[in-house]
């Protein structure tokens, strides 16, 4: 079976509104299961309900770091990693220190997500480096320092700040992070047809909150 047919084990069913109520996680959740989904993608706050409602089910529970700025302490994102991790979350995505890129002090950017990999313990950590804000030779930096703090996936956008989910920052991203770390590609994603161009770009997995939209050819 060609990886395009099977496009909804690439997707993290993401809902991230601050509005979300127990009834719509549910209806989250639910619709997870019936589609095959790789994962659902919820607040903090929505761990544990997701955790139980997926409970002996394929799908996973994600959960955000630091969301959606990136300008959350260093300390504090280990303690929300370490909570999140405690309360079941199976991955994370963590949106790292932008500013600190930016200013080129790699060590902040390096500590800081670094500090959210201590915190998880294990459980894998997606790097999300808000390409809409980075020039191509800054987006190279933070995928290569997002491997080095241990960072297991890469990833474009919270969806939240400027820039979206497009082909060339993916085949630039898998160039950097190579083959073993996975390169998440999130941000605006509403179409079959724009989702199957990203896997075919490189991109590992698929974070959308148009899932549904998305698995319609």
């Amino acid at each position: 079976m060609d990886k395009i047919d099977k496009i909804a084990s690439y997707i993290d069913h993401t809902l991230l509104s601050v509005s979300a109520v127990p009834a719509d996680i549910e209806k989250l959740c639910r619709e997870a299961v019936e589609n095959d989904f790789a994962s659902v993608c919820v607040h903090p706050s929505h761990i544990a309900r997701a955790v139980t409602l997926l409970a002996d089910e394929k799908p996973i529970v994600c959960s955000v770091i630091g969301f959606p700025s990136g300008s959350t302490l260093s300390e504090v994102k280990m303690i929300e990693a370490m909570r999140a991790v405690e309360k079941g979350a199976q991955e994370l995505d963590m949106v790292v220190n932008i500013g600190a890129l930016k200013a080129g002090d790699r060590n902040k950017f390096l500590h800081d997500i670094f500090m959210t990999v201590e915190g998880a313990g294990g459980v894998p950590v997606k790097a999300i480096i808000e390409t809409g804000l980075l020039n191509d030779d800054q987006k190279k930096l933070a995928c290569d320092l997002a491997v080095t703090a241990g960072a297991s996936f890469v990833k474009t956008c919270t969806g939240f700040a400027p820039g979206c989910a497009c082909v060339d920052d993916i085949k630039l991203m898998r160039s950097v992070v190579g083959d073993d770390i996975g390169v998440k590609a999130s941000g605006g994603i509403k179409t079959y047809s724009h989702a199957q161009e990203l896997i075919q770009a490189g991109a590992s997995r698929l974070g959308t909150s148009s899932s549904l939209t998305v698995i319609r050819r």
